[in-house]
């Protein structure tokens, strides 16, 4: 089963991406060309795939790591609310209908 993601990106656009299970937030909004940039490739060392979790969906999103909470809190875009790297999201069928907006660039 497909899980449906619905992103906005940087200008205000808004785009609904199907993911699979097993795979990370980062990797279905970079395969969709979306513009992350995740140039650790998802190691969770260079924050370049922030995301600010909607309001609905932060529970199901699970919480921030010390590493990840680490590099979000320097960015200067940091939403202690709702900030989250994309790469330390996996997906699972629970996640269908998670909404995300991509954070500004550094």
């Amino acid at each position: 089963m497909a899980i449906s993601i619905t992103a906005r990106d940087r200008d205000g656009s808004v785009h609904q991406v199907n993911a699979e299970a097993g795979t990370t937030l980062m990797e279905t909004l970079r395969d969709a060309g979306l513009p992350i940039e995740a140039i650790c490739g998802g190691c969770c060392s260079c924050a370049t795939c922030h995301v600010y979790v909607d309001p609905d969906w932060r529970d199901a999103a699970g919480k921030r790591g010390s590493d990840e909470e680490e590099l979000l809190e320097i960015s200067e875009h940091f939403d202690p609310e709702a900030s989250r790297l994309s790469c330390q999201i996996p997906l699972s069928e629970e996640h269908s209908g998670l909404s995300v907006t991509l954070a500004p660039e550094e």
